[in-house]
C-alpha cells in the first residue's frame, strides 16, 4: 500500500495546485454568499475527486494481474497514452499564456460566481474535479497506479482516501481559513487570486509537462 500511495502523490499534487479551482474557490469566498457557496464548492470538489479516482481504480483493477517480475504491457501502454495526452495539454496551456502586458482571459462562467448558491457551488466543484479533462487524466493516472498494484479493497480505499485528501487541500485550506477568520483572509485571498490569474497557464503547463514525462517514463519501465 505504501508504494501505491507514493505512486499517486504526483497526481494528487497535480490536481491540488491546479490554479482554476483555487481561483473559483477564492471568488466564492469573496462573493456575497461566501460561507455557503464556499463550503458547497469544497464538498463538490472532494466528492468529484473521490468519484473520479474510484472509477478509474475500479476500471484499472480489471487489467489482468501479471506474474511477479513480469512486464505490464497494458498498464504501461495506458500510462504512456495518458502521459502523451498531458504533454499535449501542457503545450496548449503554454501557448495560451498571456503575453507580457496582456490581461489574462478567464472562463466566462467565473463572472456568474457572485450569484451562486450552495448547490451551484457544489455542482461547480464536482464538475471541475470529475469532468475537467486535466483532472480526469491525473485521476486516471492515479487510478491505474492503485488498481494495477493488486491491492486489497481496504488498502485501495486507504490509497484513494489519501489521494483525495492531498488533491483537495488547496481548496480546503482557503475555505477553512475563511470560515475561521473571514476578515483577516480577504486581503490575502485577493492577492493570491491576482497572482494565480496572471500565472495560471504557465503553472499548469509546467505541472502537466512534469507529470506527463513521469507517466511516460513509468509506462516504458512497465514493459
Amino acid at each position: 500500500m505504501g508504494e501505491a500511495i507514493a505512486d499517486v502523490l504526483p497526481y494528487a499534487v497535480g490536481i491540488a495546485i491546479s490554479p482554476i479551482p483555487i481561483i473559483a474557490a477564492i471568488l466564492m469566498l469573496l462573493s456575497p454568499r461566501a460561507r455557503s457557496t464556499g463550503v458547497g464548492f469544497l464538498v463538490g470538489w472532494v466528492v468529484g475527486i473521490a468519484v473520479a479516482v474510484t472509477v478509474f481504480t475500479l476500471l484499472s483493477s480489471l487489467i489482468p494481474e501479471p506474474a511477479p517480475d513480469s512486464s505490464q504491457p497494458v498498464a504501461g501502454t495506458i500510462r504512456i497514452v495518458l502521459g502523451l495526452a498531458l504533454l499535449l495539454l501542457a503545450l496548449r496551456q503554454w501557448r495560451s499564456r498571456p503575453r507580457l502586458g496582456d490581461a489574462p482571459a478567464l472562463p466566462a462562467w467565473m463572472g456568474a460566481i457572485d450569484s451562486s448558491t450552495t448547490w451551484r457551488g457544489f455542482a461547480l466543484g464536482f464538475v471541475l474535479a470529475a469532468v475537467n479533462p486535466k483532472n480526469l487524466l491525473l485521476a486516471a493516472g492515479a487510478g491505474v497506479a492503485i488498481g494495477a498494484d493488486g491491492l486489497s479493497s481496504g488498502a485501495a480505499a486507504v490509497a484513494i482516501a489519501v489521494f483525495t485528501l492531498i488533491a483537495a487541500l488547496s481548496v480546503a485550506v482557503p475555505v477553512i481559513a475563511y470560515l475561521v477568520s473571514a476578515d483577516r483572509m480577504r486581503r490575502p485571498l485577493q492577492r493570491l487570486r491576482g497572482w494565480l490569474v496572471q500565472n495560471n497557464s504557465a503553472v499548469m503547463a509546467v505541472l502537466l509537462l512534469v507529470i506527463g514525462v513521469v507517466l511516460i517514463r513509468d509506462g516504458i519501465e512497465a514493459f
